[in-house]
């Protein structure tokens, strides 16, 4: 059977599948010829069939005919069945590719268009799974992907998890459901040799942030004897850690009470020396430290995406390049900020340039750079799945001049 007969076609506007072939996943609404195939005729969240103005299928993609970005490409075999098989098999080839790369099951099971499954995401907790929907296709698919992931893990828990931007453009409301089995009120993590609890249900997305495994893995190497500032500490990803690693003095700054209420926890169960605790806006901390005069060794500014859409770049952009400038005013002679950005409207360039503002105070160089762990894969045709963006900054010391 063709799969004409199996999804209905769209097909594109001449030219308009240049970028599909070079690789990317997305259709744009003004890219449908919606005179020969009339997009608002396609139901919301079903699979279609994708054509080239010369009628060449190109592949099967998920479509909300609602939004801008109407199509999600899953396939390029126009004769695939968007099934349960189909899933299983594309979320086989993502767990493989993750047992290779950890020897414990934490970490990102499906990143997106990264594992050919662009709007879905799914973080994994030993036999835990916590999914994020992220298009109308797959919050409809559910129930195919959890029969997937029962057939290949047997989990003892899914826990369908999501909110944000994306789902509302989507028009999809925020959505917390146990899809089966059972969700305790605690999951733990283990992670960089630290052992942690977080909130499946209350946490920021999925819980944990596995994207800044290497990153804080890599900030280890320097924690020995430095007195460090986390900033946006959340759950103690970075601190306990460097704390762990013998870090001489730690400072947490989180405005989430119950978060840095799991971080005094989480310390105490990894017998790391207590942690200096400031529940209180970053932005206001870091003003008040750099009022005081204090200077820290190693300090970690991971921020919240500040812009999670085009409208909000400016106000966004102005917010990192202050985060960037206080930090570097407290950082101390011979110590290292690392500054990241989980922002994707926020380039690589744009975050370099509000580094290079701060860095006019001072004497700084760059000496590494950072991104998104390996369970978060980039699709190379898909600049998008790459969205994470971190710089190690190193201060330089004064040396006295009957020692040069």
């Amino acid at each position: 059977m063709s799969s004409s007969t199996i999804y209905p076609t769209l097909r594109l506007r001449p030219k308009e599948d240049r970028r599909l072939r070079a690789g990317h996943l997305w259709i744009y609404s003004n890219e449908i010829d919606v005179a020969r195939t009339p997009l608002q005729d396609v139901a919301p969240g079903s699979v279609c069939t994708i054509e080239d103005a010369q009628g060449k299928a190109i592949g099967l993609a998920h479509i909300n005919p609602h939004t801008l970005l109407c199509g999600r490409l899953l396939s390029r075999n126009p004769q695939q069945r968007i099934d349960q098989h189909f899933y299983q098999e594309r979320l086989l080839q993502a767990l493989r590719m993750r047992e290779r790369l950890f020897s414990a099951p934490f970490y990102r099971l499906v990143h997106g268009e990264g594992d050919g499954l662009p709007g879905l995401i799914i973080d994994r907790y030993e036999d835990t799974l916590i999914l994020q929907p992220g298009s109308l296709g797959m919050e409809q698919d559910i129930g195919l992907i959890t029969a997937a992931l029962q057939a290949l893990l047997r989990p003892a828990g899914i826990l369908l998890k999501a909110g944000g931007a994306a789902r509302r453009l989507e028009g999809l409301e925020e959505r917390v459901e146990v899809l089966s089995g059972q969700i305790p009120e605690r999951l733990s993590v283990w992670e960089n040799d630290c052992l942690f609890e977080m909130d499946p249900y209350g946490g920021q997305k999925t819980g944990w942030f596995y994207d800044h495994r290497a990153n804080r893995r890599r900030l280890m190497t320097h924690a020995a004897g430095r007195r460090v500032l986390d900033c946006f500490a959340y759950l103690g990803a970075f601190s306990i850690p460097l704390a762990k690693a013998g870090a001489h003095e730690i400072t947490a700054i989180d405005s989430s009470a119950p978060a840095l209420k799991l971080l005094e926890e989480n310390a105490q169960r990894n017998a790391v020396d207590p942690i200096r605790i400031i529940h209180d806006d970053a932005m206001d901390s870091l003003a008040r430290l750099r009022d005081k005069g204090e200077q820290f060794d190693l300090i970690v500014l991971d921020p919240p995406a500040l812009i999670k859409s085009k409208k909000d770049f400016k106000e966004g952009s102005i917010a990192y390049r202050r985060f960037n400038d206080l930090a570097m005013r407290l950082l101390a002679p011979g110590g290292i900020l690392f500054t990241a950005s989980c922002s994707h409207h926020l380039n690589r360039e744009t975050l370099l340039n509000h580094i290079a503002f701060g860095a006019q105070r001072g004497d700084y160089a760059i000496i590494a750079e950072g991104t998104q762990d390996m369970d978060h894969p980039i699709h190379p045709a898909v600049p998008e799945s790459s969205y994470l963006k971190g710089f190690y900054v190193h201060r330089r010391e004064l040396i006295p001049e009957e020692t040069a």
